[in-house]
C-alpha cells in the first residue's frame, strides 16, 4: 500500500476491530505500515490472521485475535492477550458492525397493496423481526461501546489516547430499507460527539470516519447483479454522488492517519467525517 503521507507510529499498540473486513483490514495494514504493532481483533479469526499474515509478509507487526465484540469477557480475553503481546492500546478502530437481513424491508417504499400481500417475497416495515432489528443496533452500536470500555481505560489512565469510531453515511441521511442499520450509525456518529466530551479531560480524543459508497465483500451483491452488471441502487447511488463513482478503499486511509497522528489533528475532536465523494453534500438537484 502506497501511504498518502509518512507518519511515524513507532512504540505505539493499534487495535482494529472487525479488522478481518475490507476496509478495516487496511486500516490496520495502514497503522502498520506506519510503524504502530497491530492487533486485528475479528469474530472470524481466520480473517483476521490472514490481514495479519499479510502485515507481518511485508514488514510489519501484527497478530489476529478471536473476539467477539458484543462478549465483554471476549473483548477483555483478547485485551489480556494483547497486553502481553503488544503492551496497552494507543489507537483504537472500531470498526466492527454490519447489516443483517432481519433488520432489512425488501422494497423502498410502502405500497397499499403491500399490506395484503405481505410476506415471504414481501417483508414491509411492519414485519421486521425486533431481534433482528435489537442485533443489527447491537452489533454496531455496543460493538462500538464495550470494547472503548476495555480499551480506553488503559488510555485514561495513561493521559492519552486516540479513538476512531466508523460510522457512515447512513448517520446522516438514512438509507431506503435499512432502518436497523441506519439508526444504528446514527447512534454511533452521535456516541462519538458523547465520548469526545466525556473523555475531553483524560487526554483521549474521539473522532468518526463517515465512508460513502465502497465496493466490500458485505454489500457486493446489493451493488451487482451476478453478471457483474450494477443493480439499480448501485444507479441511484452513482446518480447521488457527484464524483460518479464508487470509492477506492485506499481513499479512506488520508482521513484515517490524519486523525491517528496527533500532532496533525491534536485538537480535532468529536468530528464525523465524511468521505463520500460529495454525497453528503448533494441535494439531489
Amino acid at each position: 500500500m502506497k501511504l498518502p503521507f509518512n507518519l511515524d507510529l513507532s512504540g505505539k499498540t493499534a487495535v482494529v476491530t472487525g479488522g478481518g473486513g475490507v476496509l478495516c483490514a487496511m486500516f490496520a495494514e495502514a497503522l502498520a505500515q506506519c510503524g504502530a504493532k497491530t492487533a486485528i481483533l475479528d469474530l472470524n479469526v481466520e480473517a483476521a490472521n490472514k490481514a495479519a499474515e499479510k502485515i507481518n509478509a511485508n514488514g510489519g507487526t501484527a497478530k489476529g485475535y478471536e473476539c467477539n465484540v458484543l462478549k465483554r469477557e471476549s473483548v477483555e480475553a483478547a485485551r489480556e492477550q494483547i497486553l502481553a503481546d503488544f503492551g496497552k492500546c494507543d489507537i483504537l478502530i472500531n470498526g466492527a458492525g454490519g447489516n443483517n437481513p432481519r433488520g432489512t424491508t425488501t422494497k423502498e417504499y410502502l405500497d397499499p397493496e403491500d399490506l395484503k400481500n405481505a410476506g415471504e417475497d414481501v417483508k414491509t416495515f411492519f414485519d421486521l423481526d425486533p431481534d433482528g432489528v435489537g442485533f443489527v443496533f447491537n452489533l454496531n452500536f455496543l460493538g462500538t461501546l464495550i470494547p472503548t470500555q476495555v480499551f480506553a481505560k488503559d488510555m485514561a489512565e495513561n493521559g492519552k489516547g486516540n479513538i476512531i469510531n466508523i460510522s457512515s453515511m447512513n448517520a446522516f441521511c438514512p438509507l431506503t430499507k435499512i432502518p436497523a442499520y441506519s439508526g444504528a450509525k446514527a447512534a454511533v456518529s452521535n456516541f462519538t460527539q458523547w465520548l469526545a466530551v466525556h473523555f475531553s479531560r483524560v487526554g483521549i480524543r474521539v473522532n468518526a470516519i463517515a465512508p460513502g459508497f465502497f465496493v466490500t465483500a458485505q454489500n457486493k451483491a446489493l451493488l451487482f447483479n451476478e453478471d457483474g452488471t450494477p443493480t439499480l441502487r448501485t444507479g441511484k447511488i452513482l446518480a447521488a454522488t457527484p464524483m460518479g463513482r464508487f470509492g477506492e478503499a485506499e481513499e479512506l486511509v488520508g482521513t484515517l492517519l490524519w486523525l491517528a497522528n496527533d500532532e496533525a489533528s491534536g485538537f480535532v475532536d468529536g468530528t464525523v467525517i465524511p468521505v463520500d465523494g460529495g454525497f453528503n453534500a448533494y441535494s439531489g438537484v
